[in-house]
């Protein structure tokens, strides 16, 4: 169940993000930074139970909407955009996290779950920016930032639905930011390295988190506050000629290409 929404004159002034995917990690942190900068937050979660903890744990009712939703289904984000204007008037800022991913190889993977992550990873932000632009060009403009990932910019193993989904995430992005920033909507992307959140714990060999580090020239995983403040920058103010651009938020992860382990040890000796 979603928690009451607030009355819609309940601090009308302040600003309105909607969070997809936000009942957990990346979403959460990401509806934590806007809190913390003066908005008011929607979270869309397909997980209800989760949502509804998450915003039984936030306790501000007044500030936050949890709403479940299902972003490959273009009547559920109607409804949930429709309960976000009734509830806050408004929406400034659009951020599509929610995602889904199958990891088997290529010649393995079935069409039914080809087409499961391209429904959510893809799918679902083109449906639910075509469903809050209208909301946001009525209050003058606003920013979305689309969560693609390290993988749509570079091959990787046992990611064809899941990689695929983020590349063209990345330029389903340019082609939002070319027509929509004629209306006053910026939108971008960032494409996260490997995050430290509880799903990579579980999934996430020690083999695996041996192989990040050695790659990645940081020599660690991002953390969901470091992906939040990129997002939250690219929603704010500062960000206001910023449109139509990928930042890959990797620790070094893409810019490092093949990046052999030893030859980087050998030259900090």
């Amino acid at each position: 169940m979603s928690n009451p929404p607030p009355s819609a004159c309940a601090n009308p002034g302040l600003p309105v993000a909607v969070i997809t995917g936000g009942a957990r990690g990346i979403g959460l942190a990401i509806a934590e930074w806007f809190l913390a900068h003066g908005h008011r937050v929607a979270l869309w979660d397909i997980d209800a139970t989760t949502l509804a903890a998450t915003a039984a744990r936030l306790n501000d009712p007044q500030r936050v909407l949890a709403l479940p939703c299902d972003v490959s289904s273009p009547q559920q984000v109607r409804s949930a955009v429709d309960a976000v204007v009734t509830a806050f008037g408004r929406i400034d800022a659009l951020v599509n996290n929610a995602g889904v991913a199958v990891f088997k190889p290529i010649l393995e993977t079935t069409f039914e779950e080809w087409r499961h992550v391209l429904g959510t990873n893809l799918d679902g932000p083109f449906l639910c920016t075509q469903a809050c632009a209208p909301v946001m060009i009525r209050s003058g403009g606003g920013s979305v930032v689309n969560i693609a990932s390290i993988s749509g910019l570079r091959g990787s193993t046992l990611r064809v639905a899941y990689g695929t989904s983020k590349g063209a995430l990345i330029h389903l992005t340019k082609q939002q930011a070319v027509e929509l920033g004629t209306q006053g909507i910026r939108v971008n992307a960032i494409a996260p390295g490997p995050v430290e959140t509880e799903m990579a714990k579980l999934v996430h060999t020690v083999a695996i988190r041996a192989d990040y580090h050695d790659v990645i020239p940081l020599e660690r995983y991002g953390t969901t506050e470091e992906i939040a403040a990129t997002v939250g920058f690219l929603c704010s103010p500062a960000a206001s000629y910023v449109n139509g651009q990928v930042l890959a938020v990797d620790g070094g992860f893409d810019a490092a290409g093949v990046g052999l382990p030893t030859l980087r040890r050998m030259a900090v000796r």
